[in-house]
C-alpha cells in the first residue's frame, strides 16, 4: 500500500468495556469509586507521611513519591474512561491519545523504578542497618527519585516518537480502553517491527532491569534474615518487606502479562480486564496494602482517628 496516497486517522475511537447496557451504570460507579479510594489513599498516605514525624525516613519518602505517581497515573486514565461509559461515541483525538500515552507510559515506568528503588533501601535498612542512614540519605533518595522519573520520562518519549510516527489510515478503533501500545501498534498500516522491538527493549531494559534490582535485592534481604538467630526478629524483618513485595509482585505480574507475550491482532475480554487492573486498581491498591500491613502506618493513622 502507497501509505502518501492514504488518509491520515485523525480522530480514534474505543472500543466498549461490556456490549451489555445494563452493566454501564454499575461499571460507572465501581471506577467512580475506584478513582475516588485512588486520590483519598494516595493523598491520605502522603499526608501521613508529611505531617509525621516517626515517618519521615528515606522507605516513607520513596512510597509518598510513588503515591503521587499513582495518583497522576490514574488520573490520566480513569477520567476518560469514565466521561466515555456515559457517552455514544468514546473518541479521542490523535494528539489527545499520544499525550495520554505519554503521560500513562512515563508514570507507569516512573512507579515500577521507585519500587525498585523501595527495595534497595529496604536492603541497606536489614542488611547493613548500622550504615544506613549514612547511605539512606535525603540527597540519595532526591537523586533515586529524579533518575526514576528521568528513566520514565526519557522512555517514554522514545517510544511515543516510535508509535506515533506511524501512519494510521485503515480502522480508527482502538480494542482497548486507553491508549496503549499493543493495540496502537495493530491499527497501524505501517510497518511496526521496529516499534515493536522499541518496546521490547524498553520494557525489557526498564521492566526486567528493575525486577531484577528486587530480586537481587530480597535474595540478599532473606540471606540476611535467615542468619538472625531470634524468631521475633525474622518475623520483625519480613514484615517489613511485605508490604512492598505484594505490590511489586502485582505491577510485574501485570505489566508482563501486557507487554511480554505473543502479539494479537484481536484483544479479548481478559485483556481490558488486566487493562483495569494496571490502569486503575494498582494505585487504588499501594496505600491499601502499606496501610493494612504495615504496622507502623497502622499505628500511626489509630492514633490520628481516636
Amino acid at each position: 500500500m502507497d501509505i502518501k496516497n492514504v488518509t491520515q486517522v485523525r480522530v480514534f475511537v474505543f472500543s466498549s468495556l461490556t456490549d451489555n447496557e445494563e452493566l454501564v451504570p454499575f461499571l460507572f460507579i465501581f471506577f467512580f469509586l475506584v478513582y475516588l479510594v485512588t486520590i483519598v489513599g494516595n493523598v491520605g498516605m502522603i499526608t501521613v507521611v508529611y505531617k509525621t514525624s516517626t515517618l519521615q525516613t528515606p522507605m516513607y519518602y520513596l512510597l509518598s513519591c510513588l503515591s503521587l505517581a499513582d495518583i497522576c497515573n490514574s488520573s490520566v486514565v480513569t477520567p476518560k474512561v469514565l466521561f466515555d461509559l456515559l457517552s455514544k461515541i468514546k473518541s479521542i483525538s490523535f494528539t489527545g491519545c499520544a499525550l495520554q500515552f505519554f503521560f500513562f507510559t512515563a508514570l507507569a515506568v516512573t512507579a515500577s523504578l521507585l519500587l525498585s528503588s523501595m527495595s534497595y533501601d529496604r536492603y541497606i535498612a536489614i542488611c547493613h542497618p548500622l550504615y544506613y542512614v549514612l547511605i539512606m540519605t535525603h540527597k540519595k533518595c532526591l537523586s533515586l527519585v529524579l533518575l526514576s522519573l528521568s528513566i520514565g520520562f526519557l522512555q517514554s518519549s522514545v517510544q511515543t516518537s516510535c508509535v506515533f510516527s506511524l501512519h494510521y489510515c485503515g480502522s480508527n478503533i482502538i480494542d482497548y480502553i486507553y491508549c496503549e501500545g499493543p493495540p496502537l501498534l495493530t491499527l497501524s498500516c505501517s510497518r511496526t517491527l521496529p516499534c515493536d522491538m522499541v518496546n521490547v527493549f524498553i520494557v525489557c531494559s526498564c521492566g526486567i532491569g528493575s525486577m531484577m534490582t528486587v530480586l537481587i535485592s530480597y535474595a540478599l534481604i532473606v540471606s540476611s534474615i535467615l542468619r538472625i538467630k531470634s524468631s521475633k526478629g525474622r518475623q520483625k524483618a519480613f514484615s517489613t518487606c511485605s508490604s512492598h513485595l505484594m505490590c511489586v509482585s502485582i505491577v510485574y505480574g501485570t505489566v508482563f502479562f501486557i507487554y511480554l507475550r505473543p502479539s494479537a491482532r484481536v484483544f479479548d475480554q481478559r485483556d481490558k480486564v488486566v487493562s483495569v487492573i494496571y490502569s486503575m486498581v494498582i494505585p487504588m491498591l499501594n496505600p491499601i496494602i502499606y496501610s493494612l500491613r504495615n504496622q507502623e502506618v497502622k499505628r500511626v493513622i489509630m492514633q490520628k482517628t481516636t
